[in-house]
């Protein structure tokens, strides 16, 4: 129990030191800020590495699953790559919320530090959950691994360009029951003007960004339960990924267009996990295999993005 509560103290102290004292004036990101600080992230989240094979060597955690420190390394380091390719989802959704509220660049780190916060305690729960279905109920790994499949091929035939936000069922919901305004009021999410008090589009934005990132969730969670059941595993890696998203979303929000063929990596990485899990009980699969097929598949879509041209639409 104490290294849970260790890793958690270190996440809060962690976001206390980037809105408190990295952030604590209101700016716009740079690309070069946003590069130094993915970088510091993924150091970060690949050192822990470290970290796993001290405890799970030393027995200083618990091991429901009986990995040996080697495997336990290559779990996490799987999941971590998993959820950080699945994030790269996150960042065109993202901008969108910010393009339909109109929230100058100045306030996006504010909202994204917040919504990230409430996202660490929906997964958290949410990991919880899954492990204790699949630990009680076995067949449910079948259940995760068709919805998984669902998801690929949906992924692949959808046009994220048709979302809007400002048309969710959420945003037109909550409109009913709350004053909103257009307005800004600096970082502020609530706003009093003659004594009636209203929600900002920095509040919208940040519930719209909550509510979808537990959406995405439901993909990525079930995605990394394919790689291991074991807790402490599980949460770390989703939350480290968790954490370098902000950063990475300023760092490739803007090169959004240029990494065009990046949704086809995920297809394939959503795609081989469900078919892990699938047939987990017919199949054992080394780590380093479905560790190359996830790497591969991301640098795949990179280098194709860079290297093909992109297609001209004939009138």
């Amino acid at each position: 129990m104490w290294v849970w509560i260790i890793f958690i103290a270190c996440v809060i102290v962690f976001l206390a030191l980037d809105l408190g004292v990295f952030h604590k004036e209101d700016h716009v990101i740079k690309s070069k800020e946003a590069g130094m600080w993915t970088a510091i992230w993924v150091i970060i989240a690949l050192s822990f590495s470290g970290v796993i094979y001290w405890l799970f060597s030393s027995g200083l955690t618990p091991n429901p699953t009986q990995l040996t420190a080697n495997n336990a390394v290559l779990k996490y380091i799987t999941g971590y790559l998993i959820e950080l390719s699945l994030s790269i989802d996150n960042v065109f959704v993202i901008a969108v919320i910010f393009s339909a509220f109109k929230i100058p660049p100045i306030y996006q780190h504010r909202v994204l530090f917040w919504g990230i916060l409430g996202a660490i305690v929906f997964r958290a729960l949410m990991i919880l959950f899954g492990v204790a279905l699949i630990t009680k109920f076995e067949w449910i790994i079948y259940v995760f691994g068709v919805f998984l499949l669902y998801t690929a091929f949906k992924m692949l035939k959808s046009d994220d360009h048709d979302f809007n936000p400002k048309n969710s069922f959420v945003f037109k919901q909550f409109k009913k029951i709350y004053p909103v305004t257009t307005s800004l009021n600096g970082h502020d999410f609530f706003i009093r003007r003659m004594g009636i008090k209203a929600a900002t589009p920095l509040f919208m934005a940040l519930i719209v960004i909550e509510l979808t990132d537990i959406l995405f969730a439901l993909d990525s969670i079930p995605a990394i339960l394919a790689i291991t059941s074991d807790p402490f595993i599980v949460f770390s890696s989703n939350i480290l990924a968790i954490l370098g998203l902000r950063s990475m979303y300023f760092l490739i929000s803007r090169m959004l267009q240029k990494f065009r063929y990046i949704n086809y990596s995920l297809v394939i990485i959503l795609a081989f996990v469900g078919l892990k899990m699938l047939f987990s009980h017919y199949i054992d699969l080394p780590e380093w295999v479905s560790l190359c097929v996830i790497s591969v598949s991301l640098i795949g879509g990179i280098v194709a993005s860079l290297v093909l041209p992109e297609k001209k639409e004939t009138s």
